[in-house]
């Protein structure tokens, strides 16, 4: 049985009930429906931790969607169980492959932000401040192309920014 079929919370039925109807009103092809209904399902599966599954549905809904506005939400859900389960590297080809398609979603240059300052930290812990140091600047540049996108959020990245110098 497909996963919308047993959503079991308000806020999940919710979403089924809106979905479907849109579905069913804006005019879409069978494969684009599929596709979303895929895409609905990886995201359900992703918010209850069943990443396996909900990687299953998104590499689905990657097969059937055509639209790279909407290939690019598919990657970055799929950056997003990458970074869940510390896979930082293949977080960033997703993240990247994201925004060759969207260059507008910020969440995913903080994302890549928060993974370069995290390798940054190891890098210091390690006393390689040579590396720690590249690692940070890297992760300065995508927090400023974040930040460039959605001025007043990611404060503590602004903060982050001014107090190392790296604020222009």
């Amino acid at each position: 049985m497909p996963r919308s079929r047993i959503n079991e919370n308000f806020i999940d039925k919710t979403f089924s009930i809106v979905a479907n109807i849109l579905l069913r009103i804006i005019p879409t092809t069978s494969g684009e429906k599929r596709a979303f209904t895929y895409y609905r399902d990886g995201m359900s599966a992703q918010s209850e931790g069943n990443y396996a599954e909900a990687l299953q549905n998104y590499y689905e809904a990657m097969r059937l969607e055509i639209d790279p506005y909407d290939r690019s939400y598919i990657l970055y859900n799929i950056g997003l169980i990458h970074t869940s389960n510390g896979e930082h590297t293949k977080a960033l080809e997703y993240y990247f492959r994201a925004l060759e398609r969207n260059p507008f979603l910020p969440q995913a240059f903080n994302n890549m932000a928060v993974i370069c300052h995290y390798r940054g930290e190891q890098a210091i812990r390690q006393g390689d401040s040579e590396v720690a140091e590249s690692w940070f600047n890297q992760a300065a540049e995508y927090w400023k192309q974040a930040i460039a996108l959605t001025p007043g959020n990611y404060i503590a990245a602004q903060n982050w920014l001014k107090i190392t110098g790296r604020f222009e």
